[in-house]
């Protein structure tokens, strides 16, 4: 599919609200990593991450696909005419093993000292959130389908450089989830289904008890942990329930072209606007979506088919089969992961990509036009 290719616009004006947040690298003219300078400034919804050479763009909650898109365009093409020298780049990693530092804060000196060495590997990724409004009595169902369609996360791939080497077609992913929190797994691996909300929270807070620990005993007082985290901002799991904002916050897809996120979070949409009227439970190993019901397989499952998201992608028969079977168009995405040869990149070569998906994403800003009604 064509980059820039617009989701086909919804005219129901009840479906659930969604908002995006993507974080972009910022590079100068010649590719190399920058801080983001008056990009900041340029517009509502733009943040400094962590590390200084990456900006998050985030939209307001949406009802509909065509308010979203207008605004990430309008957001972007605002940020871009900020700085002629500035780029954005879509991509989840910055490919070559380049030196990122860290903004000074106290939240990332605990994590820092919490994970250790392995911290170093989520300096080197950039993603995309989707939040989607949860609907009342039915929170734990949008946590749980979300859940089961973590795989999604493979239609959106975008980098399969890590520190210069190939690493699986998802190389964030596979450095976040594997290499990051290996000395936490419960912090950043996906977690099983959740039976209701009092299930969750309790899991949630076991967690939280788990990284304070921690923090204790690298050095930390309690007082001085509890002041920078709270449960929800302490875990890092790909699927959350967010009382602060009343969403259901999902956290795998790689940092991509804006149509592809667009398109991404309109059929998650989609699908979560399903629940209304289907019935949602789990059952053997297949899954699938009707109108009447929405059959989850048993987690195994869900984790067999994510690790063939992170490694292999869409090149995999049995994850398409799984994400169509699942109401996904899998024929709409065309993930950048798969753009890359095999081989090694040179810091040069991970420049010149930088600057070429830079040109992407700068041609897509200029030529979205507003669609005036849904």
């Amino acid at each position: 599919m064509t980059d820039g290719v617009d989701p086909q616009p919804d005219a129901a004006s009840d479906r659930l609200r969604r908002s995006i947040e993507v974080e972009y690298w910022v590079v100068d003219d010649d590719g190399y990593l920058t801080d983001p300078g008056p990009l900041v400034d340029a517009a509502p919804g733009v943040e400094r991450e962590f590390v200084e050479p990456v900006l998050e763009i985030k939209t307001d909650p949406c009802r509909t696909t065509a308010e979203l898109r207008t605004q990430l365009y309008s957001r972007l093409g605002r940020v871009l005419a900020a700085d002629a020298d500035r780029r954005l780049v879509p991509l989840a990693t910055p490919l070559a093993a380049d030196s990122i530092a860290d903004r000074d804060s106290e939240r990332t000196r605990i994590q820092d000292r919490v994970v250790g060495d392995a911290f170093e590997c989520v300096r080197h990724c950039a993603g995309t959130h989707l939040h989607v409004e949860q609907r009342p009595g039915r929170a734990i169902d949008q946590l749980n389908v979300l859940t089961a369609v973590d795989p999604a996360l493979a239609l959106v791939n975008s980098a399969p450089h890590f520190r210069g080497e190939r690493v699986a077609a998802s190389a964030r992913s596979e450095v976040y989830r594997w290499r990051a929190y290996d000395s936490l797994p419960h912090q950043g691996s996906l977690w099983r289904y959740a039976p209701d909300t009092d299930a969750w929270a309790t899991r949630l807070q076991r967690r939280y008890e788990e990284f304070v620990t921690e923090a204790i005993l690298v050095g930390f007082d309690r007082a001085e942990v509890e002041a920078q985290f709270t449960p929800e901002s302490a875990v890092w799991t790909p699927v959350k329930l967010r009382a602060a904002f009343s969403t259901v916050e999902w956290r795998s897809p790689d940092a991509a072209l804006p149509s592809q996120v667009l398109r991404l979070a309109d059929q998650v949409g989609a699908l979560l606007d399903r629940l209304d009227d289907a019935e949602v439970r789990v059952e053997g190993e297949t899954g699938a979506v009707t109108d009447e019901s929405v059959v989850l397989p048993e987690f195994e499952t869900v984790r067999r088919h994510v690790d063939r998201a992170i490694r292999t992608g869409l090149s995999s028969s049995a994850l398409r089969s799984y994400l169509t079977r699942m109401g996904f168009d899998v024929s709409a995405f065309d993930p950048l992961t798969a753009e890359f040869d095999a081989g090694t990149l040179t810091p040069a070569d991970a420049r010149d990509r930088r600057l070429r998906h830079a040109d992407r994403l700068e041609q897509e800003v200029r030529t979205a036009t507003p669609i005036s009604a849904d």
